[in-house]
């Protein structure tokens, strides 16, 4: 008999929820069947803490007296550059922004020690971050300079506003070549000396609805910590793609666009990274609960790490040449157990995305549904769950204009 979300959220009210993680409900599935699970089950929650680029937080200082313009001047964050083109005291602090003068040399010039995520990081953390502004001066906006030091408490708003987060599977990566390479994926070493990967496979929250059944525009997230929204498709969402059992996507698949009160989060589910030769990335902590509304819904929670496929992709060719191919697939099950075989060779892996944070994530969301601090919310708009790759197409294949 199929559920709906307002029937859900009166059983979390009057506290009969059943609420299990994605790790559990295999379980569950395994011993009582689908049929039997989808009618006992009313939520199944998912994790996933990994580096995530394309993420930032879009601040509103307040003003200052008297007042000053920085939107077309300058602002730096503990001297990492903000983005002013907004309005008078609106800056936007991207992820990989590069702080000013982080020492670094030419064997690694992409080696940042801090950046915007750092920044984020000490912000949610409650640290005092030194704020530099400059405008040119306006008659309602005097002031030129401003430099003080500023808390996450002391701003009107701040909001983590993130692009592109949750990528529904992705690439397993290795080098081929005989140089050590430094990549976003992390330092790959010659000749298949390692295989890096980045996904919390069977909790993660796209790989539990592949088909974005209950995922859509204004679902309600654990975010940071706290709690945020789905506020559209990621970008490069590419939902049109070969799909294995279960609907599984077996290649880098669709992706979220998510927000939230930043004042709400905690720097143990926003941390800073720094990959060495590449830069700065914002490690997220992001839960999604699935309402088990029918049974397809819950067989797709019941998807397992071996039921999920990754694609091996030698980054030595493909970045940044960027050559389609892939040197066979490999389960999430078996990346797990610490080595893969690749070309015949033994080929250790290692994890750019945190498991046991994915589990802790799933837990505390479940927690918060028990205690009644979280309901679920219905989706005002669906996700595409079909498209076209337009977005993937490279700017080389359709060369831009530009006027002599």
């Amino acid at each position: 008999m199929a559920k709906t979300i307002k029937e859900i959220n009166e059983k979390i009210k009057n506290g009969k929820a059943v609420v299990v993680t994605a790790e559990e409900i295999i379980d569950i599935v395994a011993e009582k069947g689908v049929t039997a699970a989808a009618k006992e089950v009313d939520v199944v929650t998912t994790g996933t803490f990994g580096p995530m680029c394309s993420s930032s937080a879009y601040f509103n200082f307040g003003h200052t007296k008297p007042r000053i313009k920085i939107g077309g001047g300058t602002c730096t964050m503990n001297n990492v550059p903000a983005y002013t083109g907004l309005a008078a005291v609106d800056v936007i602090m991207g992820a990989t922004a590069c702080q000013e003068g982080d020492p670094r040399n030419s064997v690694f010039p992409g080696t940042f020690r801090y950046g915007g995520a750092h920044v984020i990081e000490d912000l949610v953390a409650g640290k005092s971050v030194v704020l530099k502004a400059s405008g040119y001066g306006t008659d309602c906006y005097p002031r030129k300079e401003l430099e003080t030091e500023i808390k996450l408490k002391d701003m009107n708003e701040a909001v983590l506003f993130n692009p592109r987060n949750c990528y529904q599977n992705y690439n397993v990566a290795v080098n081929l070549s005989d140089k050590v390479i430094y990549t976003y994926m992390g330092t790959l070493r010659p000749r298949l000396a390692n295989a890096n990967y980045c996904s919390a496979g069977q909790l993660s929250p796209l790989m539990n609805d592949p088909c974005y059944k209950t995922i859509g525009i204004g679902t309600r997230i654990f975010l940071g910590g706290g709690e945020g929204y789905v506020v559209w498709q990621g970008t490069q969402h590419n939902p049109n793609v070969k799909r294995g059992d279960n609907d599984v996507p077996q290649v880098p698949s669709g992706t979220l666009a998510v927000m939230g009160d930043l004042k709400t989060m905690s720097s143990d589910w926003l941390r800073g990274a720094s990959f060495t030769g590449y830069g700065v990335s914002l490690t997220v902590g992001i839960g999604v609960p699935i309402p088990i509304l029918d049974e397809g819904i819950l067989k797709h929670t019941a998807v397992k790490d071996e039921d999920i496929v990754a694609q091996v992709v030698d980054y030595s060719v493909s970045y940044p040449q960027v050559k389609p191919g892939s040197l066979g697939e490999v389960t999430y099950a078996e990346l797990k157990t610490g080595s893969i075989t690749v070309q015949g060779k033994k080929v250790q892996t290692g994890a750019m995305s945190s498991y046991s944070k994915a589990r802790k994530i799933a837990e505390l969301l479940r927690e918060r549904i028990f205690a009644k601090e979280f309901y679920l919310t219905e989706a005002v708009s669906p996700i595409p769950s079909v498209g076209s790759d337009v977005s993937l197409k490279l700017l080389n294949e359709k060369p831009l204009k530009h006027k002599a």
